[in-house]
């Protein structure tokens, strides 16, 4: 995570693309606020940014209004823009729509799922050992991340994945926080494992409370990290 004086190194962005600046410039924010790159609080301004990006303040613009739609970002008029604290509240409503979602996919990926494709899941879980294994965390939950997308799109569930992605912000937040103190990488691993092997078993009761139990773990790790880190938390909702 940033110190409190520490500049975040943005990527460039490169002009050979046929997505729009501004959705790239948001991508790229989002990503850095979600890795806490960012730090709770943080002030930032339209202009630095569009100078480590490359681009005009437009683009800038346009990515910073999706941000304070998204909940990320905190625009103040003759005051500037903020990086908005972790809302506990807003964790615990990301984590009951993740919830909703994802048992009722993982019992359709029990139904549906091709062998060939559990076989990629397999894939996924001995690179998130190997990124465990080297303490490499962002590499890890970027493979967390593909093992939950991946079994909504092998079944057809895009736009449900995509519900989930526009509200988990503030979950990914506290999860890049509680790696690995607060929140052992093996043991998200074992849940994970858990996970594929009910989906191969075709077992859907014990795939739903596999994957249950995993989304809850959350609840386990947050009072611990609001405590340690009381400073990057709204005080919204008591623990």
């Amino acid at each position: 995570m940033l110190a409190e004086n520490d500049r975040v190194v943005l990527n460039r962005i490169q002009a050979d693309s046929a997505e729009p600046v501004a959705r790239r410039v948001f991508r790229e924010l989002r990503g850095a606020i979600v890795a806490m790159k960012f730090r709770p609080g943080q002030a930032i301004s339209e202009q630095d940014i569009a100078d480590q990006l490359g681009v005009s303040r437009q683009p800038v613009r346009e990515a910073f209004i999706k941000l304070s739609e998204a909940g990320l970002l905190s625009i103040r008029p003759q005051r500037g823009s903020f990086i908005v604290k972790i809302s506990v509240r807003q964790v615990f409503d990301a984590r009951f729509v993740r919830e909703a979602v994802e048992l009722a996919v993982v019992r359709r990926a029990v139904a549906e799922m091709k062998g060939r494709d559990i076989d990629l899941l397999r894939d996924n879980l001995r690179a998130q050992s190997n990124a465990a294994e080297d303490r490499d965390h962002g590499r890890f939950l970027e493979l967390d991340e593909r093992f939950h997308r991946d079994i909504a799109l092998h079944v057809g569930c895009e736009y449900a994945w995509r519900v989930v992605e526009e509200t988990k912000a503030q979950m990914d937040r506290v999860r890049y926080l509680s790696l690995p103190d607060a929140t052992p990488l093996t043991l998200l691993i074992g849940q994970h494992q858990a996970i594929v092997d009910a989906i191969a078993g075709r077992d859907a009761d014990k795939a739903e409370a596999a994957m249950r139990l995993h989304l809850q773990e959350i609840l386990t790790s947050l009072p611990q990290l609001a405590t340690r880190f009381p400073d990057l938390f709204a005080d919204d909702l008591a623990l």
